[in-house]
């Protein structure tokens, strides 16, 4: 079994945090034969905590996590803090392959969706301007 660990900061503002729970659902409808599920996790301000979320992961038998950081940029917490904490879980679990991907502002694709944003903002303000 695979999962894929969706690891957001976290915000005292709990709407926030519940976007991200939003988006993982959201995920794992539409991850099919790639990941049997997709868990949630924050390295701080929230729950499920990285260690948590492992430990769900494990406890429904997955064998394979790939963590996934949230983040727009290289940040402490993608460089440091997610790797440490998947480091501790590893230890906790030395036969569950954990691995950790690029963050989400390293994608190419971010380009486009930045681009879209754009391009809906100006359409938005041109079709009131009219």
């Amino acid at each position: 079994m695979k999962a894929l660990l969706l690891i957001a900061h976290g915000s005292r503002r709990e709407a926030s945090n519940q976007e991200v729970r939003d988006l993982a659902q959201r995920l794992e409808q539409i991850a099919g034969e790639r990941f049997d599920i997709v868990v949630p996790a924050f390295l701080e301000l929230a729950k499920p905590d990285i260690p948590t979320g492992v430990d769900c992961c494990v406890e429904v038998g997955v064998t394979q996590v790939i963590a996934v950081p949230y983040f727009l940029a290289a940040g402490r917490h993608v460089v440091t803090d997610i790797p440490e904490e998947l480091a501790k879980a590893q230890r906790r679990y030395p036969g569950l392959d954990l691995r950790q991907s690029d963050y989400l502002g390293q994608h190419d694709a971010i380009i486009g969706i930045l681009l879209a944003l754009a391009q809906e903002s100006a359409a938005q303000e041109d079709s009131s301007a009219a």
